[in-house]
């Protein structure tokens, strides 16, 4: 059993930036795979980011790259999304995920695959 505790988010200006954090429990985080998906008002969830157990690979859906950055730290029990240069389009409640799953094609972006997630955190850009 794993629980995801996230914070950060809140609201910004078109521009600016803010940092997620997602705290795992448990003593095994490092054996997952973590990922951060969001979901704007009236639109399905989507993949954002997702960085591999070690944090050696990264994966972006292609509208965030070069603004966001996915990381972690295992000795923490902690994943970071770091947001720079922040769009009203970024507006959603964000989520952290686990999984375990990577050996499916294209895992990082299949939400079904992540089997626990964080409780969501709302990111509002103002324009």
């Amino acid at each position: 059993q794993v629980q995801l505790v996230q914070s950060g988010g809140g609201l910004v200006q078109a521009g600016g930036s803010l940092k997620l954090s997602c705290a795992a429990s448990g003593r095994t985080f490092s054996s997952y795979a973590m990922g951060w998906f969001r979901q704007a008002p009236g639109k399905e969830r989507e993949f954002v980011a997702a960085i591999s157990r070690s944090g050696g690979n990264t994966y972006y859906t292609d509208s965030v790259k070069g603004r966001l950055t996915i990381s972690r730290d295992n000795a923490k029990n902690t994943a970071y999304l770091q947001m720079n240069s922040l769009k009203p389009e970024d507006t959603a409640v964000y989520y952290c995920a686990t999984t375990g799953r990577t050996t499916y094609s294209s895992w990082w972006t299949k939400d079904y695959l992540y089997d626990y997630w964080g409780q969501g955190t709302q990111v509002t850009v103002s324009s």
